[in-house]
């Protein structure tokens, strides 16, 4: 996924199961139907050969996605409930290169991620990885948040915010960290040359003094004055150390800082009307997935416009749904979560590829020594 992950509190039940199952993906065990190399659920049969098929393989590996994040202990019960289908959950605080790791470690293992959650940098270096796949409503999920031949495709995503803790700070601008009493108090979600979450954290600080989109390093010279002043807390921000007073100050996505609240109370998030910068995650289907059939259902199951379809289950969780246009004009969407969605007063602003990209370039080979 995007950085390790730990995230929103909404209510769960989630299917984590540890033990890994062993099934075959071959054509025999699917109705005829060899469903690695299905591009789509019309060409293998249709949605009930599909659930069929899947049903028949009985597991889905998903990897790096904590119950936290974006409502995906929801998510994760309502698929392995509706459809029978266990789920093998790896590493559910990893980050995005950590998914991109495993899949070319267990490469051909019954044990390989069947799925990605990744952020846009990691998407774009290892489509390699990745097999064509369009979902039924491939349609509304907007071109500029696809690739054209369903090789990725981004699903929820929100802002950058900075959470904070108002009974210790007052945070009206990003400038604020580098004050005396910030001392000890600003972390990322991760370390950003392997997290998306962090890495757009360095982005919109960036933003915030005086960079740009096309160039990262003012925001990693900005964390180098800030970890030069004592103010950086190098080490992953989660639930727990907020909790403990470890990471007072956090710069994460809207939806995962506003978790904290259950934690602390007086938890505030302000997102900078100077530096809105805006991001979605990628899925992605893996080539070599042991359960072709269920990784193709997962996806059908979270871009569903259904009540209960993974559409509505991001926007549950404070995220917002790829199709929350398409939702809003054909009235699937639920509007009394929608309108929970915290205001944005800045311009939002989003990295394209190209820019996603050269940031993570600069990051792996900067981010180090500005923070040693």
């Amino acid at each position: 996924m995007g950085g390790t992950r730990p995230r929103v509190v909404l209510a769960f039940a989630a299917v984590l199961v540890l033990g890994m199952a062993a099934c075959s993906s071959g054509s025999d065990d699917n109705g005829g139907t060899d469903w690695s190399t299905q591009a789509s659920v019309a060409a293998g049969g249709g949605m009930d050969a599909l659930v069929t098929a899947a049903k028949a393989e009985g597991t889905l590996n998903v990897i790096a996605l904590p119950p936290t994040w974006a409502n995906y202990g929801a998510i994760l019960d309502a698929f392995s409930k509706k459809y029978g289908i266990k789920i093998v959950s790896a590493n559910p605080n990893g980050s995005s290169q950590d998914e991109v790791d495993a899949a070319k470690q267990q490469s051909g293992t019954k044990a390989a991620p069947d799925v990605f959650d990744v952020g846009q940098s990691v998407a774009l270096a290892n489509t390699a990885l990745f097999v064509p796949y369009k979902v039924a409503t491939w349609d509304d999920i907007p071109a500029d948040q696809k690739e054209s031949t369903g090789l990725w495709y981004q699903d929820y995503g929100g802002y950058m915010a900075i959470g904070y803790d108002s009974a210790k700070f007052t945070i009206t601008s990003v400038q604020d960290l580098m004050k005396p009493e910030f001392k000890n108090a600003v972390a990322l979600n991760g370390n950003p040359t392997e997290a998306n979450a962090a890495l757009n954290g360095v982005m919109m600080v960036n933003v915030a003094v005086g960079g740009s989109l096309d160039d990262i390093s003012k925001g990693v010279d900005f964390f180098s004055q800030l970890k030069g002043a004592g103010n950086f807390v190098p080490v992953q921000a989660t639930s727990a150390t907020v909790k403990n007073g470890t990471t007072p100050v956090v710069i994460d996505w809207d939806y995962l800082n506003v978790v904290h609240g259950s934690d602390v109370s007086t938890w505030k998030l302000m997102v900078p009307s100077d530096a809105t910068l805006g991001g979605y995650y990628n899925q992605a289907i893996n080539k070599e997935a042991p359960h072709p059939a269920a990784a193709r259902l997962w996806e059908e199951f979270l871009f569903s416009q259904d009540a209960q379809g993974g559409q509505n289950l991001w926007l549950a969780g404070g995220a917002r749904p790829v199709e929350q246009p398409a939702m809003t004009d054909n009235g699937t969407i639920n509007a009394a979560d929608a309108a929970k969605l915290p205001p944005i007063t800045g311009t939002p602003e989003y990295m394209t590829d190209q820019q996603s990209t050269d940031a993570s370039t600069y990051l792996a080979s900067n981010w180090a020594k500005a923070i040693s």
